[in-house]
């Protein structure tokens, strides 16, 4: 490995409901035909990839843990979602969900462990990092893992912890990541689609 390509570069981290996909409300997304990309997510993730920023999924998927869903039935929807995403050039880099209840595991958002964990499996720096949520705890997560920009789209939930910028959907975050993810030129982009 070249000492340009172990350059550690930054990411957009995205959680997934009510950002990559249209939000549940209050329940969960447990068959790939109710998953259902939001108006604008697939072009933002190709200019973060275009741009050199890796692209990371944090999610909480605690249907899993409330056994609504099996491991297996997340893993199909998100390997779905990866084959949809790879035709426009936009799949994520890597995908971290908790699937674990409430209080029992210490990587729950607003915990930044799945943040923590992208940073040391793939030469993250989170300091030129960003990340996009719809909830305090997708904006605290940043925080607390030293994320310095943020991104809330507005949902069914009340803002409580500000965000550096906020949206009315996802339908704007192309054109505010194309304003703010300058190409720096210590970013290497992907050579190609995954």
């Amino acid at each position: 490995m070249s000492a340009l390509s172990a350059r550690p570069r930054p990411a957009v981290f995205f959680d997934r409901d009510g950002v990559v996909n249209r939000s549940p409300g209050s329940g969960y997304v447990l068959r790939c035909e109710d998953f259902h990309f939001t108006e604008g997510i697939i072009p933002a993730l190709a200019l973060c990839r275009s741009r050199g920023y890796a692209t990371i999924l944090v999610t909480s998927q605690q249907g899993v843990g409330k056994a609504l869903m099996t491991q297996t039935a997340l893993d199909e929807i998100h390997a779905k979602m990866q084959a949809e995403l790879s035709a426009h050039q936009a799949a994520f880099d890597a995908i971290y969900a908790c699937t674990h209840l409430s209080g029992t595991c210490d990587c729950r958002k607003p915990s930044p462990a799945m943040i923590f964990h992208a940073r040391d499996e793939h030469q993250l720096d989170l300091t030129r990092s960003w990340l996009v949520g719809d909830h305090d705890r997708d904006i605290q997560m940043a925080v607390n893992a030293g994320v310095p920009h943020t991104v809330r789209i507005l949902s069914h939930h009340e803002p409580k912890v500000t965000a550096e910028f906020t949206l009315d959907d996802t339908a704007d975050l192309p054109a505010l990541l194309s304003e703010c993810l300058a190409l720096d030129s210590s970013i290497q982009p992907p050579a190609s689609s995954i």
